[in-house]
C-alpha cells in the first residue's frame, strides 16, 4: 500500500513539474516534502518521466491548435467576402503570409527527413561494405591498416 501511495504521489509530482510548477509548488500538489520532491528530482528516472509527460500534454496542445487552424483558416477566407475593406485586406495579408511560412515550414520538414533517410542510408551501405573491396578493387585494409595478401597473415 505504502509503494502504490509513493508511486501516486509521484505521479503527481511529475505532473505538477511538467505543467511548470516550481519544486515548492509541486511538493505541495502532491503532499510531500519538499526534500522528497528534491531527493525524486535527483533521480534521472523520474527526470524522463517528467519529460515525457510534458512531450504529451505538448502533443495534446499541438492537437487542439491544429484542430482550431482549421477554424481560422475559415475565418480568414470568410472575411475575405466581408463588408469592409480593411479586414478584406488583412485577411488577405494573413492567409499570404501564414500561407508562405506554411509552405516554407513544409519544403524544410520534406528536405530534413530526406537528409535524415539519405544518412541512415549512407550508414547502411557503410556498414555493407565494411571488409569488402574498395572501389577502386584493392582490398579494404585489415585492423593493422595492411592490405593485400598478407594483411590476414598475422605477418
Amino acid at each position: 500500500m505504502t509503494h502504490n501511495g509513493r508511486h501516486n504521489a509521484d505521479e503527481v509530482l511529475a505532473l505538477a513539474l511538467a505543467t511548470g510548477q516550481t519544486l515548492r509548488g509541486a511538493a505541495a500538489a502532491a503532499g510531500v516534502a519538499e526534500r522528497t520532491a528534491a531527493r525524486r528530482w535527483a533521480d534521472a528516472g523520474f527526470r524522463a518521466r517528467v519529460t515525457e509527460l510534458r512531450t504529451e500534454l505538448i502533443g495534446r496542445a499541438v492537437g487542439r491548435l491544429a484542430d482550431a487552424a482549421a477554424t481560422a483558416a475559415d475565418a480568414l477566407v470568410n472575411l475575405l467576402a466581408g463588408r469592409s475593406e480593411a479586414a478584406r485586406l488583412g485577411a488577405a495579408r494573413s492567409i499570404l503570409e501564414l500561407g508562405a511560412r506554411l509552405r516554407e515550414g513544409t519544403e524544410l520538414a520534406e528536405r530534413v527527413a530526406e537528409l535524415e533517410r539519405a544518412q541512415r542510408e549512407g550508414t547502411k551501405h557503410e556498414l555493407a561494405s565494411e571488409g569488402q573491396p574498395s572501389r577502386t578493387g584493392s582490398p579494404a585494409p585489415d585492423a593493422g591498416g595492411r592490405t593485400g595478401p598478407a594483411a590476414g597473415s598475422g605477418e
